[in-house]
């Protein structure tokens, strides 16, 4: 199938590259694609609530406890209760279990770095409120595409 806007095919190809990393990721840590953007979360954010966690990552509770369970499992966070309520749950990355995520990021970090040294301090804005711009279109498409919205085909 012929396109006929080829910068549409750069771009599905950086989605691509993006998925296959982090799919890579998984691999080399021992757990799911979705237990790596969890990771990213937590690494990004600091400690969450697993409400907020679910939240960030559209999953359903469920699937978000399983999320957690594996990671607490492989040592990369822990659950830590609330001092008030003990009903309230935080999950904390654990400092020596997220070197192991921390090892995975050398080769894109070399990488991307190479890409930074082509563009001056003043493109950099542009193109972080491009990435921004992506994620928040691609996190409304995610939220339409699971709740049945009527914008969706």
């Amino acid at each position: 199938m012929t396109d006929k806007h080829p910068e549409e095919d750069v771009f599905r190809e950086f989605l691509i590259a993006v998925m296959l990393h982090i799919e890579a990721v998984a691999d080399r840590l021992g757990v799911h694609h979705a237990d790596v953007a969890a990771l990213i979360l937590l690494e990004m954010r600091g400690p969450l609530a697993v409400g907020a966690i679910a939240e960030e990552l559209g999953l359903p509770s469920a699937s978000t406890t399983r999320l957690i369970d594996r990671l607490e499992k492989a040592g990369y966070v822990r659950r830590v209760r609330g001092r008030r309520d003990r009903r309230t749950v935080t999950v904390e990355p654990i400092e020596e279990g997220m070197a192991a995520y921390h090892a995975t990021r050398i080769a894109s970090e070399r990488h991307l770095e190479k890409i930074a040294a082509h563009y001056s301090p003043e493109q950099v804005p542009l193109m972080l409120g491009m990435l921004g711009g992506v994620a928040r279109a691609y996190r409304s498409a995610t939220r339409e595409l699971r709740e049945g919205s009527e914008h969706s085909p």
